[in-house]
């Protein structure tokens, strides 16, 4: 009768579901004592599971060894979680790039892990969203927009980045800063984007583009907020209002926001940090009609823990139905947060749920 008892109230425990899938993510949240043992474990220890009217759970290893339990040999409960373990090898590798003079290789960030080249891309990737040649190509960046506004010239900018070389420097910085580096050392004076906007059944629209392609997609409610919008995204260009040549491109988007399934070819000039690039990759291959979470679309970039970054790549997106970001909901089904309002985000859906 004791152990029925016992076994109820275990089995009807949240604890022991973990427990039972070796769940690794609940390792450090409790631990589990087995009376018949007399050992403490992990929830994702790889010990046969014990029987339930066998176990008691406690918060944290030392109150398990406050009640006369031994830890684990197996699963090490006493010690630092494998994830804890792992999360402080990855903060020191970001240390060590943030700091080197020039990108560590991935055999030297493997050396000083101690892990294979291959666990450890894996691993930073998993943690980070971005790869160890990515996470180092970010830091650059910020060091070469930093530099820009400080250097001399623009060569001694980019060497003083840790670009070992002129012509690299100057192709990698145009790619990531959306223009040349002098174009960006003079605030992006010398940049021209071209705008237009117009009614669509969604309020209005506004469309930008510069020399590389659409460089923004607004939609509001007034013509004016919009055009007040796009000149805090690029206060330094030379915004030009055109009424001709964007004008095919504008009947384009406005075309594609009533009907999305009919898609958008029209080329892109797309800007963000390495993380908000590939987030944003992510949401445009998300089909009409279909929605993916936030913690789906962290998964799919190999980041399960990236849930926030995600949202925040969404909320910087400034290319409103080009990248999808209205097809990105809560895990439960709902609508987050949407810049051009939940209203625009739920007829979107449902206009590409009907076709």
């Amino acid at each position: 009768m004791a152990n029925d008892i016992l076994s109820a109230a275990t089995l009807a425990d949240p604890r022991w579901a973990a427990v039972i899938g070796r769940d690794r993510e609940a390792d450090g949240l409790f631990v589990y004592a087995v009376r018949t043992t007399g050992i403490y474990c992990r929830p994702g220890c790889p010990s046969r599971p014990p029987k339930p009217e066998n176990v008691a759970f406690y918060a944290t290893p030392e109150a398990a060894a406050a009640a006369g339990f031994r830890p684990c040999q197996r699963c090490r409960p006493d010690t630092a979680s494998l994830a804890v373990r792992q999360q402080a090898i990855i903060s020191d590798l970001c240390r060590y790039i943030e700091q080197a003079e020039q990108p560590p290789t991935l055999a030297q960030l493997a050396t000083r892990a101690g892990l294979s080249p291959h666990h450890l891309h894996r691993l930073f990737k998993a943690s980070t969203g971005l790869t160890p040649h990515a996470y180092a190509s970010a830091i650059r960046a910020g060091r070469l927009r930093q530099n820009l506004a400080q250097a001399a010239n623009v060569t001694t900018a980019i060497f003083a980045a840790g670009y070992n070389s002129g012509s690299r420097g100057y192709a990698e910085s145009d790619a990531l800063l959306g223009m040349t580096p002098g174009a960006y050392r003079a605030g992006g004076r010398r940049q021209e984007i071209r705008f237009a906007s117009g009614s669509c059944s969604l309020g209005y629209v506004l469309v930008a583009r510069s020399e590389r392609g659409l460089c923004a997609i607004l939609l509001g409610d007034k013509p004016t907020a919009l055009a007040d919008d796009l000149e805090q995204r690029f206060p330094a260009a030379q915004l030009i209002a055109d009424d001709g040549e964007l004008a095919q491109q504008l009947a384009e988007v406005v075309r594609f926001v009533d009907a999305p399934k009919t898609g958008l070819d029209l080329p892109l000039d797309i800007r963000g940090t390495a993380f908000q690039q590939r987030v944003w990759q992510a949401l445009r291959t998300i089909p009409p009609g279909q929605t993916a979470s936030y913690s789906e679309i962290a998964e799919r970039l190999g980041a399960p823990k990236a849930v926030r970054a995600v949202a925040g790549a969404c909320a910087a997106n400034a290319l409103a139905v080009a990248i999808p970001c209205h097809r990105v909901v809560r895990s439960d089904g709902g609508l987050a947060g949407y810049r051009w309002g939940i209203e625009r985000k739920r007829a979107l859906l449902a206009r590409e749920a009907e076709e």
